[in-house]
């Protein structure tokens, strides 16, 4: 059955077009009569408003626009669902779409996102060049989650990626390690905190920092390790690993297995974001943990303060990790 649309309630009350709209929209200018003629109609015809549309016409957007920087990525879900959750006690509903980690796609998406008119938009983790997020800011309100900005139209929420580092090197040295890797996110958005708290972390103890490129996949995971297997030789095989985030260290998992090392007998590994991947039982990966749907509320928050005119200076969240101890480490055995 088609959807009820605004001509055939119209038709069913026996008024306009126009007036259905002026009723949808909660305009002050129609009498008692002809509003309850119109939303009893509405109602026996099951016809609901279509938010964008609604929100095109009154100039007044109710829609929130979201860009997912990798949609395979369950960190993602979790600030997704703190984002809904704070949208919706606002009124508010969210538009989605994803760039898949490229700056060309991500551009495009935007620009998508910015044809539908959204109050606001909220980027988790973008890489597309800050020229194109000040762009964007000047159209209207934009909140970055996961990547840091000076530019004064945009808000940010972060977790301390330095921090966090730093509390998953401290674990691994308080349980006997010394040589200890970081699998780095390349240029994703955090990646380059995360290997300054890694680095600095390892200075502070008097250790050698082992840096490989890596991105934040699996497959990147899986592809450090093997480099780290043939160069330098098995003999100098890190003890620990410190992964880019919990995907990577899934990936290194599967590497140290497939050769046959074992976690954390013979190398023990750390994630970051405490993703829902982490904590099932077959993976227990101890991981830096950020409070994810706590992100994502926050960014609505501040989202809805720039839309309300309630605040013109950038707002800049910086929000600090915990370490989640599991199973995949434990004091070196060699």
């Amino acid at each position: 059955m088609a959807r009820p649309t605004m001509e055939d309630v119209a038709a069913k009350a026996g008024v306009s077009r126009a007036l259905v709209s002026l009723v949808m929209r909660n305009a002050p200018n129609v009498s008692d009569e002809r509003r309850t003629r119109v939303l009893c109609a509405a109602h026996e015809l099951g016809y609901e408003p279509h938010a964008m549309a609604r929100s095109l016409a009154s100039r007044t957007s109710t829609v929130l626009g979201v860009m997912v920087s990798d949609l395979r990525n369950a960190f993602f879900a979790d600030v997704v669902e703190g984002l809904d959750a704070a949208a919706e006690a606002a009124g508010f509903h969210l538009i989605l779409n994803t760039g898949g980690r490229s700056p060309a796609r991500e551009r495009a998406a935007l620009k998508s996102l910015l044809s539908f008119r959204p109050a606001g938009v909220i980027l988790l983790s973008p890489v597309v060049p800050a020229s194109a997020i000040e762009e964007a800011a000047a159209q209207g309100p934009v909140v970055l989650v996961s990547r840091t900005s000076r530019a004064a139209g945009v808000d940010t929420v972060n977790d301390d990626g330095e921090a966090g580092s730093a509390l998953a090197v401290d674990h691994l040295v308080s349980l006997g390690h010394r040589r200890i890797a970081h699998l780095d996110g390349g240029l994703a958005a955090g990646a380059a905190a995360r290997r300054r708290g890694y680095q600095q972390a390892m200075r502070r103890h008097r250790l050698h920092p082992i840096i490989v490129h890596s991105e934040h996949t699996d497959t990147a995971g899986e592809k450090a390790v093997h480099e780290l297997l043939s160069d330098p030789p098995m003999a100098g095989m890190p003890t620990a690993l410190v992964a880019g985030n919990d995907f990577n260290a899934v990936g290194a998992i599967s590497a140290l297995e497939e050769v046959g090392l074992r976690v954390p007998e013979d190398v023990s590994v750390v994630g970051y974001d405490n993703t829902s991947l982490a904590a099932l039982r077959h993976v227990s990966l101890t991981t830096v943990d950020q409070p994810r749907t706590e992100m994502g509320r926050l960014a609505v928050e501040a989202l809805l303060e720039r839309i309300r005119g309630e605040r013109a200076e950038p707002v800049r969240h910086l929000l600090h990790p915990s370490l989640v101890v599991r199973s995949t480490t434990a004091a070196p055995e060699r």
